[in-house]
C-alpha cells in the first residue's frame, strides 16, 4: 500500500501566479491556493518539451493541485483543470497580470485568505467577460488590503466622526481621512471628497470623480505598503489608459 507523504495536499483549488526556472529542467511555481495562501512548489521536469505539467502552468485558470513537503519550497505533483476555463485578452490580460503581481508582492507565503481567493476568481471572471476595467481593479485593490488586515476606513474620519459627502478630506495611509488640512497631511495624503469615500464604501463607481479619486487613493495606499520598488504592470496600465 502506498504511503501518503507527510503534509501532502491533494485536489486543492489553485491559480498559477508566476513561474521561473529552477535548475536545468524544472520550474518554481508560485501558486495562490484557497486554503493555504501563497505556496511555492517545484514542478520537476516542467521545462522539458514532453512534460505533462508544462501545458497546465497557465495563469488565470482555475486548477486543482497536489503537492507535498515540510519546507517552504514544496514539491508539485500534479495539476488538473478546474471548472470554467477563462480567456483574458488585451487590456484585461494586463489587468490580470497586475492582480498577480499585487498578490506576489503583498501576500505572505502560506497565509490563508480564502475570501480573497474567491474574490480573485470572481474578478478574473469579470475581466474575461469584458467588465469595466477601472472599477474592477479598484474593487480588488480595496478588497485585498482589507482582507490582509490593512485598515482602509471609508465611512469615518480619523476622529471616528462620520464622513460627510460635502466635505473635502486628505486621506493619509494608516490614519485615514483627515479634516484638518495641515501642511503635512496635504503633503503626505491624497485630497478627495467625502462622496468618493462613501461611494467606495457602497461599491459604487459610476461617478467620474469617484473613479478618478479612488484611483489616486488606491495608488497612494499601495505605494505606501509596497515600498520603493514599483510594480511593473502598474506602469503598463498607466501607459494604456491611466488605469
Amino acid at each position: 500500500m502506498a504511503v501518503t507523504p507527510i503534509h501532502r495536499q491533494d485536489n486543492q483549488p489553485v491559480y498559477v501566479l508566476h513561474t521561473y526556472p529552477f535548475k536545468e529542467t524544472s520550474l518554481v511555481v508560485e501558486l495562490f491556493t484557497r486554503d493555504f495562501g501563497r505556496v511555492a512548489a517545484v514542478a520537476k521536469g516542467a521545462r522539458r518539451p514532453r512534460s505533462a505539467m508544462r501545458g497546465m502552468l497557465q495563469s488565470f485558470q482555475p486548477l486543482l493541485g497536489a503537492w507535498s513537503g515540510k519546507v517552504e519550497l514544496k514539491n508539485l505533483h500534479s495539476l488538473e483543470w478546474g471548472e470554467g476555463l477563462l480567456l483574458l485578452q488585451g487590456e484585461a490580460l494586463i489587468c490580470g497580470f497586475y492582480l498577480n503581481e499585487l498578490l506576489l508582492r503583498l501576500l505572505p507565503r502560506e497565509d490563508e485568505h480564502a475570501a480573497l481567493f474567491d474574490f480573485y476568481g470572481e474578478t478574473l471572471r469579470v475581466l474575461a467577460k469584458g467588465g469595466e476595467l477601472a472599477p474592477t481593479l479598484r474593487r480588488f485593490e480595496l478588497k485585498m488590503l482589507q482582507e490582509m488586515g490593512y485598515a482602509v476606513p471609508l465611512e469615518q474620519d480619523e476622529t471616528e466622526t462620520a464622513v460627510s459627502a460635502e466635505r473635502v478630506y486628505f486621506y493619509v495611509a494608516e490614519r485615514g481621512a483627515c479634516r484638518s488640512g495641515r501642511l503635512d497631511d496635504q503633503q503626505n495624503g491624497v485630497q478627495l471628497s467625502g462622496k468618493t469615500l462613501l461611494d467606495m464604501a457602497k461599491d459604487e463607481y459610476t461617478d467620474s470623480m469617484t473613479l478618478q479619486q479612488s484611483k489616486q487613493l488606491m495608488r497612494h495606499l499601495l505605494a505606501h505598503y509596497l515600498g520603493d520598488k514599483p510594480l511593473h504592470t502598474r506602469q503598463l496600465l498607466i501607459d494604456l489608459q491611466g488605469l
